[in-house]
């Protein structure tokens, strides 16, 4: 009998602790406890004990949504009108139909007089490509001689042909999601204003709508390139070089008249595209802290009127929405040539950004996302994103979610779920707190992953989760169950690529946040670390090295070239699904792209451009090796040459 007041956290879904990576178990702090319940509007109240409790239960779960799989037999428990997302309808009592088709559909309950979001998924994701390999890539770093000092959606749609002929099935990119519109330009991609809309930093301005023979587009251009020769990737030089382009274009674009594409990619993406157009906008007149906007701005619907009715502001809300849709034009050339681009979907978004602003409503106030202390970060780390309220995300159907997954699905062959088990449980952390502070709150994983395999299924795109880490066992069985691919990575594993590694991955040697083979082998990455301030370690980066030496039987006095083959002979044997080599370490590059822990000032993380430009990469031997050894280990029998 539960003699304490209130009801227990958990069902909130608030665990009372967390068991580290040494399995040491650590209490959830009280303070932190209370709150999160009054962010969640869970009224706390203090127990005997000094713990805290909920003061009342949490809402029932079937109220406003129930997500459900093609073939389940489901109980109106009364009388009924279903609602099809195609306009269909049909009436009925008690069961309902068994082939309800896949979707999201509004189911009226007659008997209780309300109405419930019905959302029909099949369960699992669409199939991965089996056998196949891929190129991982910072886009930003791809320059080529066309670029304007930073690798864009021209550069992306060259290697995606380049590499389709050598028979590569998969390209993995960063997220593409948009920074701020005004300001200093975000390095960070995990760091987004939206996970719906996608930057314009990537935009070839040659290839938008109304910059064909644009006076100044040649100088314009070659000023442009010239930002190429810097030795980091400056967005903010960037952006500055092609706004005064791309405002020209659209300009002449919307003097010609040729609305209808627009309207198309309009009636395509939904009504949040005039609602980010307005919080541009009104980004430009009133700045990026939303929370202190003029009422006129203060919720989506109201800013959207108040920016259309006013003649300086439409305008440029205008713009921005063309923006978006000349990316997507960009971006949909480059899923085109015949590999299946692989986004990746960040796990949070910037406090200031629009997804923030737009359904302020379903994030969890005065808390912030991260991690606890681990191996890699004794002090635990913040990452500074607000967290959805499960609860409030339930409330709202889903569908902030759903807007997320659909558009990282768009134009694309699969998705990368950035820490996917923060579908299960998230991190959250009182804002002026230290991260060691937190506490996990639990989120509604089956709902979550049937609505990913719903719009999965419906893009005909596969999934893979970012699953590295501490991870519950049950976790990766759940994931494995929904076709949701496991990632594997040869510098975390315990045993080389072979038959322990599951089929159900994508398998890689390292991430954008770990060593690079050279920067393991040499030793550069310690370098790196040290010069960038930190407190190094070198046990973790020198045991990734001799792992290296031991499973590859290449003397740890070897070239870093020889290095470089020996993990990709090495990755080759891998049994998993996709198998992915990033460029960074096919052109022996030896600092990773970011070094978690630091800042700007200490080091230019997300700014490090590849070392040579694409037409010299389509010719690298060391990449060609690369790319010899990937396509014989996936090849049908096939097995990497000696």
């Amino acid at each position: 009998m539960d003699e304490l007041p209130g009801h227990d956290p958990r069902q909130w879904g608030i665990d009372p602790g967390y068991e580290d990576v040494h399995r040491r178990w650590h209490q959830a702090p009280a303070s932190t406890v209370r709150t999160v319940l009054e962010a969640m509007g869970a009224e706390p109240v203090e127990a005997p004990d000094g713990s805290f409790r909920a003061g009342r239960p949490p809402p029932p779960t079937g109220r406003d949504v129930w997500v459900v799989r093609a073939g389940e037999r489901v109980d109106a428990y009364g009388s009924y009108t279903l609602l099809t997302e195609d306009g269909g309808d049909q009436g009925g009592d008690g069961l309902l139909p068994p082939d309800l088709p896949l979707g999201y559909h509004t189911l009226q309950l007659h008997q209780e007089s309300r109405a419930v979001r019905l959302i029909v998924s099949p369960g699992r994701c669409f199939p991965a490509p089996a056998g196949s390999w891929g190129w991982a890539v910072q886009i930003y770093a791809l320059r080529s001689a066309a670029s304007w000092g930073m690798g864009d959606f021209g550069d992306l749609a060259r290697l995606a042909g380049w590499s389709a002929a050598l028979g590569a099935e998969v390209l993995v990119v960063n997220p593409l999601h948009a920074p701020l519109p005004v300001g200093p330009q975000q390095p960070s991609p995990y760091y987004p204003a939206s996970r719906v809309f996608r930057s314009p930093l990537y935009l070839r301005p040659e290839l938008v709508d109304g910059a064909d023979g644009l006076e100044g587009l040649d100088a314009a251009a070659a000023a442009g390139r010239a930002l190429s020769s810097g030795a980091h990737v400056d967005r903010d030089a960037v952006w500055q070089a092609k706004l005064p382009v791309l405002e020209q274009a659209f300009q002449r674009w919307s003097t010609a008249g040729q609305q209808s594409g627009l309207d198309a990619y309009r009636n395509a993406v939904g009504p949040g595209l005039d609602q980010w157009a307005a919080f541009c906008a009104a980004c430009e007149v009133a700045g990026t802290d939303w929370g202190s906007w003029p009422s006129a701005f203060g919720t989506p619907d109201a800013a959207v009127a108040a920016v259309a009715a006013d003649r300086d502001l439409a305008p440029r809300a205008a713009f921005h929405a063309w923006l978006q849709w000349q990316v997507d034009r960009q971006l949909a050339m480059a899923g085109a040539q015949g590999v299946g681009l692989v986004q990746d979907l960040a796990i949070g978004c910037d406090p200031s950004g629009a997804d923030a602003w737009l359904w302020q409503d379903a994030f969890a106030d005065g808390l912030r996302v991260g991690a606890p202390p681990d191996l890699f970060a004794a002090d635990g780390q913040d990452w500074g994103l607000p967290p959805f309220d499960p609860w409030r995300l339930r409330a709202r159907a889903f569908g902030p979610f759903v807007d997320i997954v659909r558009a990282g699905l768009r134009h694309a062959g699969g998705l990368r779920v950035d820490h996917v088990m923060g579908l299960f449980r998230l991190f959250w952390i009182p804002v002026g707190q230290k991260a060691a502070e937190g506490c996990y709150v639990r989120y509604p994983w089956e709902e979550l992953l049937d609505v990913l395999a719903l719009e999965s299924a419906r893009a005909g795109a596969f999934c893979v989760g970012e699953d590295l880490g501490t991870v519950e066992p049950w976790v990766r069985e759940q994931l494995a169950d929904r076709r949701v691919l496991s990632t594997r990575l040869v510098w975390f594993e315990e045993e080389p690529p072979g038959p322990s590694w599951p089929v159900a991955s994508m398998a890689a040697v390292t991430t954008h946040d770990l060593p690079t083979v050279v920067g393991a082998w040499t030793g550069a990455d310690i370098a790196d670390q040290r010069a960038a301030g930190l407190d190094v370690a070198e046990g973790p980066v020198e045991e990734l090295a001799d792992k290296l030496s031991s499973w590859s039987g290449l003397p740890r006095g070897a070239a870093p070239h020889e290095a470089v083959r020996a993990a990709h002979r090495l990755l080759a044997d891998a049994p998993s699904a996709v198998v992915t080599a990033t460029l960074d370490d096919a052109l022996a590059v030896d600092r990773r792209p970011n070094l978690p822990g630091t800042l700007d000032d200490q080091r230019p993380n997300w700014r490090i451009p590849l070392p040579k430009p694409l037409e010299e990469i389509e010719h690298d031997p060391l990449v060609l090796d690369v790319v010899r050894l990937l396509e014989a280990g996936t090849s049908p029998g096939g097995h990497p040459p000696p």
